[in-house]
């Protein structure tokens, strides 16, 4: 039997994919087809993939013309591909001329022609949705959010607001992007708004937004009351719009593949997980006013509560938090869960400094990732055997704020009122939590 190999993205798929798909089929018996996954394609720079990864794979398997479709996640894997599945010939379409002939050491390789006049770029082009995005808070963490939107197609940075006007015209002159004097001023010039206020202003600033009928990405944590968060998620529907958590490590490449493996069963059925978060900041900066919200639980407890949740469920048996409380603050929070058939463990601080290690364990092996964690580019999965250890590395660009933002507008022009990086349940046990600790339920000061 004769096996061939072709590879893409197989974005917006068209009549150009799907002849060359029929060529390379007409190649041999067999046809494996190779899809990019979504965090290989933001490598190379393609932050304007509408279609996910399942949504591709759909559209490839519904031609009819693949045998067995497999993912594309790192450079270099064709090579491992073709040696893996005996491959007889490599296809692919000729505007890669000359590009592939290093895999003529292992098979053949075929250039395609390509059908000319079509292209996922020009459909992309010829019904690109611009999505107009203003930003409310003009801070330190609103400063990186131009530049990472600046390299996602479909984008444009249209308003600045902040109550102050010198922390907006700070921005405007760096960004140039202009200030709007009022709330009504600013929403006439946006399609949605991306949030980076104190914690304390999330929930009128995105209320107002969703009743503006803007969508909202709002920087994490969420909310701090679990009732608040479902009211605004249920506003959001009511209103038709996108309302999404601004978490950057749900949507950073490595911690998504680490997750999928995870509930894959690389490790096994998992029965521990420690995460950590610490910085040692300025007291006298507002992460340190109770007034403002200040505390390590509500600046930083979203990134470890994000692999316990996103791995182990919302249904929870119990959670004790231990606090080490300064001037009305926490500088210091340890939570611990109770499940089923695992516990699950948590530090984050402000005024202590720990190691920032997440660590998943499985009754097969376990997921080490080292810190930062929360930004990772670099995991591994270790095993009994140190012969069967696999490590994986993948690229971080920028802030990683671009891929927040990148499925942010993905889920706006697709009308996907949800994402699977960061689920809306997710989020409200999020704000759940945060609501337990201010009612001191479950709570033990140390």
């Amino acid at each position: 039997m004769k096996k061939v190999i072709t590879y893409g993205t197989y974005d917006l798929l068209h009549q150009g994919h799907i002849n060359l798909l029929r060529r390379a089929k007409e190649l041999g018996d067999y046809l494996i087809v190779g899809v990019t996954n979504d965090s290989f394609d933001r490598d190379r720079g393609k932050l304007n993939v509408r279609n996910n990864v399942l949504e591709r794979v759909e559209a490839v398997k519904a031609t009819g013309y693949a045998d067995q479709i497999i993912i594309e996640d790192y450079v270099g894997q064709k090579i491992d591909d073709v040696q893996k599945y005996d491959v007889d010939i490599f296809a692919i379409g000729s505007d890669w001329e000359g590009q592939f002939d290093y895999l003529k050491e292992y098979c053949q390789v075929v250039y395609l022609p390509r059908t000319e006049g079509i292209s996922s770029t020009m459909l992309r082009e010829k019904g690109q949705t611009l999505v107009r995005i203003g930003i409310i808070g003009c801070g330190r963490v609103a400063n990186r959010f131009p530049s990472e939107a600046s390299v996602v197609s479909g984008v444009q940075i249209t308003a600045l607001y902040d109550i102050d006007p010198n922390a907006c015209q700070a921005l405007s002159s760096e960004s140039g992007i202009p200030c709007a004097a009022s709330l009504e001023e600013f929403y006439d010039k946006v399609d949605a708004v991306y949030i980076a206020t104190p914690h304390l202003a999330h929930y009128q600033n995105i209320k107002s937004s969703l009743e503006a009928g803007k969508h909202v990405l709002c920087e994490t944590p969420l909310l701090l009351d679990g009732d608040q968060a479902r009211q605004m998620y249920r506003l959001a529907e009511e209103k038709g719009c996108i309302l999404m958590e601004a978490n950057k490590t749900a949507h950073c490449p490595a911690f998504r593949h680490l997750m999928t493996l995870v509930k894959s069963g690389m490790i096994g059925q998992i029965v521990d997980i420690e995460a950590s978060l610490s910085q040692l900041l300025d007291r006298n900066g507002r992460e340190f006013d109770p007034e403002q919200a200040g505390g390590a639980l509500y600046e930083e407890g979203s990134y470890p509560l994000l692999p316990i949740l996103k791995l182990m469920g919302t249904d929870y048996k119990e959670l004790h938090l231990f606090s080490r409380m300064e001037n009305g603050v926490d500088v210091y929070t340890r939570g611990l869960f109770r499940y089923a058939n695992a516990t699950c463990s948590f530090k984050v601080g402000l005024g202590v400094k720990t190691e920032g290690n997440l660590i998943i364990s499985g009754t097969k092996g376990y997921a080490y990732v080292p810190a930062p964690w929360w930004k990772t580019d670099f995991f591994e999965l270790r095993y009994e055997d140190q012969n069967e250890n696999k490590k994986f590395f993948y690229k971080w660009d920028g802030f990683g704020l671009r891929y927040e933002i990148q499925e942010f507008v993905s889920c706006i022009v697709n009308h996907r009122f949800s994402s699977s990086r960061l689920r809306r349940r997710e989020s409200i046990q999020m704000a759940e939590i945060m609501q337990q600790f201010a009612q001191r339920s479950n709570f033990h000061e140390i």
